[in-house]
């Protein structure tokens, strides 16, 4: 149930990230529900990059990590949105970032929202 709260929790951070920023857009919607449907599918692929190449990538960067003081959370986080998008370039439908800066920006919207809904939903957070 946490793991279902946790897609859903991201897929509502990735859908606002890409109203509010122009640089992250969903495709191969043609209705409403199809948009429902493949931000859940992205959701569901941001969260398995997330729990399998993110934890890799954070250990190999331990130093980055004390030589920015954390703010290259951010970086890890935006490259988790790239390779996110990666993956879903080879379908019809998904994620479309037009490039880093972007994909940063959409990175601090996804933490931040994710952030605020993970503390205002407790059970998001049980293991």
């Amino acid at each position: 149930m946490a793991f279902l709260l946790r897609v859903l929790i991201n897929g509502v951070a990735i859908w606002l990230a890409t109203v509010i920023l122009s640089g992250l857009e969903i495709v191969g919607a043609d209705s409403t529900g199809q948009k429902i449907g493949i931000i859940a599918l992205i959701a569901l692929i941001f969260g398995v990059v997330n729990a399998v190449v993110k934890p890799i990538v954070q250990v190999l960067s331990i130093p980055l990590y004390i030589l920015t003081l954390g703010l290259f959370t951010l970086v890890v986080n935006a490259l988790m949105l790239l390779l996110t998008e990666w993956v879903t370039e080879f379908t019809d439908w998904g994620l479309r970032i037009d490039g880093f800066w972007w994909a940063v920006g959409g990175a601090l919207v996804v933490s931040v929202v994710s952030f605020a809904l993970s503390l205002a939903i407790p059970e998001s957070r049980r293991r």
